[in-house]
Parts: C-alpha cells; structure tokens; sequence
C-alpha cells in the first residue's frame, strides 16, 4: 500500500510540474503575442506621423514663399 502511495504522489507531483510549466509557457506566448501586436500597432503611426511633419513642413514653406511673394510685390 505504500508503494502505491508513494506512485500516486509522484504522478500528482509531475502533473503539477507539467501544468506549472504549461501555465510559464502559454504566459510567455501571451507575452510575445502583446509585442508584436503593439509593434504592428506602432509601426503604422510612426509612418503616419513621419508623413505629417513632412506635409507640415512643406505647408509651411508654401506660406512663407506666399508671404515673400506677397511682400516682393507690394514693393515694386
């Protein structure tokens, strides 16, 4: 009856074990799964405002050519 005991302890014992070590295993999917999402999610943004800067920067440069063009006329 002992040994039976002692069998039955070690099969809780390893399928303790097994279940903590699919528990660290799905955590880290989890993990690397939030990652790439916020990466993916990221990514798009920085191009968008990238894009942005350049077309504020190219607006601004149109008005200042049409405040100089506008000043350069009014003195001739």
């Amino acid at each position: 009856m002992s040994n039976g005991s002692n069998t039955d302890l070690s099969g809780a014992i390893s399928g303790l074990v097994d279940t903590i070590g699919k528990l660290g295993q799905t955590q880290i999917e989890i993990l690397n799964n939030t990652l790439k999402a916020m990466t993916d999610m990221v990514e798009p943004m920085g191009k968008t405002a990238t894009d942005l800067v350049g077309t504020v920067a190219n607006t601004m440069n149109d008005v200042l050519k049409n405040v100089s063009s506008a000043i350069g006329g009014g003195n001739k």
